[in-house]
């Protein structure tokens, strides 16, 4: 039997000028399953990615979803993407263990969490937004250090400049002053910068409709480090989206920050999906 991919509709366009398309996993004609690929760029300096694998309960096992997900690659090869990455549901082992045997590792995770009441700061502390002052080295480091991440989570240099960059520019394109973005600094009594939180209200919707809130950095000051800032700059993070009435909040966490992923699983955060990559040869 062959296993192929069909157009599910025309293709879209993606972030950042990139696209997206989803597709029919045919077997001799018959739909047996779907998935999506995207492309975060033409130039080849974003990764695509793999992401709404279905396959049919009665064809699992088959070796469809493997045919599928290197069909898959076939088409961000074609698009010109370098790396692709694979989104894998928690609780998804199948997709998993499929996953690690077509060379795939763990990047990062997504966790999640349901918004209720949030506690008051620690008496000692407290926040404001940052000032456009502040700003401009703020970005500067941050582009910096997400481009550190990125080189320690596989990205070649070229890749992991670009992608810094270009995801700063994409997510803060009027810097201060793009709608939807929460960028708030955490005080000692004496004024002094404790840390930093930024956080996007609007970042996806959830099946539901709701909207998803996502925390794009989390930073606190080395000299102020160990010392529960960072539970309280999450805990401003939660404060702001239920001003806002968003009451789902997310965050990206790469697989080897086990100290970060304590954190948030001490407040109740729960890994939602897994985002596993690999090279495209």
């Amino acid at each position: 039997m062959t296993t192929t991919l069909r157009p599910d509709g025309p293709e879209e366009a993606g972030v950042g000028g990139g696209r997206t398309q989803r597709w029919h996993i045919m077997v001799n004609g018959r739909r047996v399953g779907g998935l999506r690929t995207s492309a975060f760029a033409r130039s080849g300096q974003y990764p695509g990615e793999i992401s709404e694998l279905e396959v049919a309960e009665a064809d699992r096992r088959r070796g469809r979803a493997t045919v599928a997900v290197l069909a898959a690659e076939e088409v961000l090869r074609y698009w010109g993407c370098a790396r692709v990455q694979l989104v894998v549901p928690v609780g998804a082992t199948v997709a998993l263990r499929l996953a690690h045997t077509l060379g795939y590792t763990e990047r990062m995770r997504n966790l999640g969490k349901e918004l209720d009441l949030v506690p008051p700061l620690p008496a000692g502390v407290t926040d404001r937004p940052m000032t456009a002052e502040e700003y401009p080295a703020w970005q500067e480091a941050a582009v910096a250090g997400y481009r550190q991440d990125l080189l320690a989570a596989g990205l070649g240099p070229d890749e992991a400049t670009a992608r810094a960059e270009g995801d700063h520019r994409r997510a803060l394109p009027v810097g201060l002053g793009t709608v939807g973005t929460v960028l708030r600094r955490l005080l000692d009594a004496d004024g002094r910068v404790l840390g930093t939180i930024w956080v996007t209200l609007h970042q996806d919707r959830l099946p539901d409709g709701s909207p998803l809130a996502w925390v794009m950095l989390v930073e606190v000051a080395p000299e102020h480090r160990g010392r529960g800032h960072g539970r309280t700059l999450m805990h401003v993070a939660e404060r702001e989206c239920l001003r806002a009435g968003v009451r789902h909040l997310g965050l990206n966490v790469f697989r080897d920050n086990a100290v970060a992923i304590g954190l948030y699983e001490s407040l109740g955060y729960r890994t939602t999906r897994h985002v596993l990559g690999k090279p495209l040869l």
